[in-house]
């Protein structure tokens, strides 16, 4: 029997409420310490420019108006060519719906605006939209750089409009009419739709799920912006070139969010790298438990699809049917990323000692500076309107480059894509090149003379490529290699800080140099061999591309193109096919016909040679690498064990004891700055145990 009102007995705390598949990890609240360095968060987010004005903002308002009226009038226009009565051509309807950064609350000066067309049943994607709805758009004058992707895995039309940035998806609906007042997150409206337009509809049900699924929106939003800063300045915001993008983040932010429903956001961005440095790949993250529905809908299910099972990160989408939103994360972009969070924890660690500021966090990642080898891929095309789309398409492919070499040399040579482009300004031609930096994994045991050979991986990836059904005479893709010393000088000063001698012109009509001096190598003018002292070696034998030799005239490329020669190597090992002057470009080393793709070969020299450089300086950069991402293989069962009601509990298990253990490390300083945050004795035991 429960106790009278008023007779001063107390009853036991209400539960901690469960916000995610998992309890709480703390609930406690932000310290005096922890409130001043959010403060001191938040000004340094203010004066990094991360809000927009309000006159930008009105800005967005206006275009999404305009842009719904835009759609309105083609649907009409679609229900009069479909022969409909004309109480049906009034009553066409489609609507505009947002996603993304935008919608969550997150964005930018700059950013662009995901965007969703809602139609009706007889409006389709493959015709109406992406050739009625383009040729209204390209006609549109507040509508530039108008570039439709219909194959991509979410097929989009991304453009400008009055300067900003579009990406509008299509989803079909089966209404015959879209009421004004659709409620996208209502399971209806994935009634007999494929699944495209399920992928393109989930944007927008994601978005929505993310806000109604954090204990506080606003915090939400600081931290995501904080952390989208962070992984932009240090090189790991990219879906598409296997990274993180913004759903992903969102994804991940949110789940700390639950995890200390009561922390602010200086506190919140603390745990985000506390946890995510300790957690066990490939368990995924949840935001809240996977519903299963009678609509038929696949969903993440490593138990069930095997395809599930090769995820390696996987964050699942809280909207059903519930996917893996970073099936793109190969097992090279995962060690990067946890380097980065390795590198987050430590840095948050030093500012809850006052020992540095919040910009130390936010430093650049100097991504010139980590390898010796990389490989350039330079894109060119006619006009700049065929290098955005060729551009658009290339780099899409860049993911599928990674996955390859790391399949064809079973693990041991890791990619590093660089998710940045870089535009060479001498050119004549439409130029853009994107990097990857490549090195040999730490370890690992190589013999005398082991080569990695990636010469048909490349040639692959190139096939691949050209296979765009967009394509236009002069779009061309040249695969080169370039030690660290020979990155072009067109890369500005912020990406490679250390210096770079001039390259006179006279120096580009020479045959390039080996990309690495310490082999043996065979000139094709009889010089005598010679041996350097570095650690790998790239060298390149070109192919040549016959459906693509004459798309670009020889006197352009020769006038436009004659720099890239630096990029490329002319000399080979003696038992190698030779090609006299062939520097990838025609018209720089004599060669009379235009090559493509140059094929590539990492070769790794004995270990004995290995330990002994290892000491060299040179080799510094190449050593910061977390060995348990490259050497933690798990089996199919363990992947699947994902579902496993008890796989997320044993991450958080492992990270509850991380507080305690953070302030026997900082103890002696003063408790008050401390945050006290204990968790049980048991559950200190059972991290210490994982």
């Amino acid at each position: 029997m429960g106790s009278p009102k008023g007779l001063g007995t107390s009853s036991p705390p209400p539960p901690a409420k469960k916000y995610a598949v998992t309890k709480p990890i703390s609930m406690a609240g932000p310290t005096p310490a922890d409130i001043q360095r959010n403060f001191e968060l938040k000004k340094y987010m203010l004066h990094s420019g991360l809000y927009e004005s309000k006159k930008d903002s009105a800005k967005r308002q206006e275009v999404l108006q305009r842009l719904g009226q835009i759609v309105k009038g083609w649907v009409k226009q679609i229900t009069g060519l479909r022969g409909y009565t004309n109480q049906m051509v009034e009553d066409a309807n489609a609507l505009i719906f947002t996603f993304g950064s935008y919608q969550l609350g997150v964005h930018g000066p700059g950013s662009d605006i995901d965007t969703l067309c809602i139609g009706p049943r007889y409006v389709n994607r493959e015709e109406d939209f992406f050739f009625t709805l383009h040729d209204i758009l390209a006609n549109t004058e507040e509508v530039t750089e108008l570039q439709p992707v219909p194959d991509a895995h979410v097929p989009v039309m991304k453009f400008k409009f009055d300067g900003i940035s579009i990406d509008l998806l299509y989803a079909s609906i089966s209404h015959l009419v879209v009421p004004e007042d659709l409620d996208i997150s209502d399971l209806s409206v994935l009634h007999n739709v494929d699944e495209p337009t399920v992928r393109s509809l989930n944007g927008c049900r994601v978005a929505d799920q993310i806000l109604k699924l954090v204990p506080n929106a606003e915090r939400f939003r600081t931290t995501l912006c904080c952390l989208k800063l962070w992984a932009k300045r240090r090189g790991v915001y990219s879906n598409v070139t296997g990274f993180l993008g913004g759903v992903n983040w969102a994804l991940l932010v949110a789940h700390i969010c639950q995890l200390y429903p009561n922390a602010v956001p200086s506190m919140l961005v603390s745990r985000f790298f506390r946890v995510y440095t300790q957690w066990r790949w490939p368990n995924p993250v949840m935001l809240c438990p996977i519903e299963e529905n009678e609509l038929g809908f696949s969903i993440w299910n490593p138990r069930k699809n095997p395809r599930d099972r090769t995820h390696i990160m996987p964050i699942i989408t809280p909207a059903y049917p519930c996917m893996n939103s970073s099936y793109n994360v190969s097992t090279s972009t995962l060690r990067v990323m946890m380097e980065q969070f390795q590198y987050g924890n430590k840095i948050c660690e030093e500012i809850e000692l006052n020992n540095v500021q919040w910009s130390a966090l936010f430093e650049s990642n100097i991504f010139f500076e980590n390898y010796k080898n990389y490989l350039q891929i330079d894109l060119i095309a006619a006009d700049v309107d065929d290098l955005r789309a060729w551009k658009g398409w290339v780099e899409s492919r860049l993911r599928q480059l990674t996955l390859m070499i790391e399949r064809d040399t079973l693990g041991k040579l890791q990619c590093h894509p660089h998710p940045r482009e870089y535009v060479d300004t001498s050119k004549q031609c439409a130029h853009c090149a994107f990097f990857m930096g490549l090195q040999r994994k730490q370890g690992e045991i190589v013999q005398e003379g082991q080569q990695f050979d990636i010469r048909g991986t490349v040639e692959q990836f190139r096939h691949s490529v050209n296979m765009y059904m967009f394509w236009e005479p002069g779009m061309d893709i040249y695969v080169s290699h370039v030690r660290r010393r020979q990155i072009p000088s067109y890369v500005s000063a912020d990406d490679y800080r250390q210096s770079r001698p001039s390259r006179p012109t006279a120096q580009l009509q020479r045959p390039c140099k080996p990309f690495h001096e310490d082999v043996v190598f065979s000139s094709e003018h009889g010089q005598k061999n010679h041996k350097r002292k570095y650690d790998d070696r790239l060298d390149m034998n070109p192919s040549t591309s016959p459906q693509r030799q004459n798309s670009i005239s020889p006197d352009i490329m020769s006038k436009s193109l004659g720099n890239m020669a630096r990029n490329s190597s002319c000399q080979f090992e003696a038992s190698q096919v030779q090609h006299p002057g062939s520097c990838g470009f025609s018209g720089v080393c004599g060669s009379k016909e235009l090559r493509n793709v140059e094929c590539v070969d990492l070769t790794n020299r004995g270990q004995e040679e290995l330990n002994t450089r290892k000491q060299s300086p040179d080799c510094a950069s190449n050593s910061s690498v977390i060995t348990s991402v490259t050497n933690g293989s798990s089996s199919p069962e363990d992947i699947g064990s994902g579902l496993k009601a008890g796989c997320i509990d044993d991450n958080i298990s492992c990270i509850e004891g991380l507080n305690e253990k953070f302030q026997n490390a900082t103890r002696g300083t003063d408790s008050a700055t401390l945050e006290k945050e204990m968790p049980s004795r048991n559950e200190v035991l059972r991290a210490e145990l994982l």
